[in-house]
Order: C-alpha cells, then structure tokens, then sequence
C-alpha cells in the first residue's frame, strides 16, 4: 500500500487431508446445518483441542503437582498402587451390583 499502512492478516489458509472417516464427520456437520463450512468445524475443533490442552495443564499444575509436593512432604500419606487398584475394583464391583 503506498500510503505506509500494512495490514496484517488475521487468518491462514491451510490445505489438509482427513481419514475418511473424520471427512464424513465434517460433512454431516455441514449438511446438518451447523456449520457453513469446513472452516468453520476445523475451528471449533482446534478451538476444543486447545481447551483440552488448557484444562490438561489446570489439572498437572493443581492436581498431579500438588499431589506430588504433598507425597515428598509426607511420604506416610501416599497409598500403594495395590491399594488403589482395590479400592477402584471395589467401587466397580459395588457399581455392579446395583
């Protein structure tokens, strides 16, 4: 532009190949009203992959981090993976039983 302004572009355009599988997923989402364009679902699934990645990352800093800091402050707290797994066992064969 000749009078010194650039703008910048606010999108990318990208070229990509799906399974067919993932193809057809798109499609009916477009078919069914939903979305008016392969864009469009392309961008709500990164929009969904990246708040995958947000809450993965909540849960690692607050949970797993925390956990671990509370285990090496007070090893007596933490419980054998034996124990876990029968606890887990228990609640699925209570489960079953209702």
């Amino acid at each position: 532009m000749g009078n010194g302004v650039e703008f910048m572009r606010t999108t990318q355009q990208f070229s990509i190949t799906l399974p067919m599988d993932m193809a057809e997923v798109v499609e009916k989402k477009i078919k069914s009203g939903m979305y008016a364009s392969a864009s469009e679902v392309m961008r709500d699934g990164v929009r969904a992959l990246l708040e995958l990645d947000a809450a993965l990352e909540r849960w690692l800093r607050e949970e797993v981090v925390a956990g671990y800091q509370e285990y090496t402050a007070d090893p007596s707290k933490g419980v054998p993976a034996e124990k876990v797994v029968d606890r887990i066992r228990a609640r699925r064969d209570a489960k079953r039983k209702r």
